[in-house]
């Protein structure tokens, strides 16, 4: 009787455990809520403007300058999230990130900075025109034992994007990248 009631017991924690479990799995997805963000959402900018990029395939005039050496040509990005990853990655809406940047409203323009020299993004600068993105401009750094690198990334929305990195590897040096893309009309 005893082993009885014990398996009952076991089968009684094991199904709720079970029932529980699958309620969970089956709630809906919810989406993040932008309003949660204290500063500029430029993941979720650069995510929707790639998607747009993708749909309409403009021919761009890319040029690739390391270390002085340039070359240019005209084509179309198959990826423009993987192109203006850059950009995405240099978002400051992580949670506890929220207390970590210095915000300035200057006219049509707003800058956040960093409050320490630990954070990657160091600036970021935004400009909108009757609520629309015109410009974005991003100051990145990071600096440890192995390597320094600096980051300099311009967006004008269908108009131009350049990617400006220096960086500073231990043992193999400097190396210089400048990435412009033009949109071409």
């Amino acid at each position: 009787m005893y082993l009885y009631k014990l398996h009952s017991r076991w089968f009684a924690i094991c199904y709720s455990f079970f029932i529980c479990s699958a309620l969970v799995a089956c709630r809906p997805n919810v989406k993040e809520n932008k309003s949660q963000y204290k500063y500029f959402d430029l993941k979720g900018f650069i995510q929707a403007d790639s998607a747009r990029l993708n749909r309409s395939n403009p021919t761009i005039s890319k040029t690739v300058n390391h270390n002085g050496a340039s070359e240019s040509k005209d084509l179309k990005i198959a990826n423009w999230g993987h192109e203006l990853g850059l950009f995405a990655s240099s978002d400051i809406n992580k949670p506890s990130w929220r207390q970590s940047y210095f915000v300035t409203a200057k006219g049509d323009s707003i800058t956040y900075k960093a409050l320490t020299p630990d954070l990657k993004t160091r600036e970021l600068t935004v400009t909108k025109i009757a609520g629309k993105v015109t410009s974005i401009h991003v100051i990145n750094h990071t600096k440890n034992l192995l390597y320094e690198t600096s980051e300099a990334l311009t967006y004008l929305p269908d108009s131009v994007y350049t990617i400006d990195k220096f960086q500073h590897v231990i043992l193999l040096g400097d190396n210089r990248y400048i990435i412009k893309g033009k949109f071409k009309r």
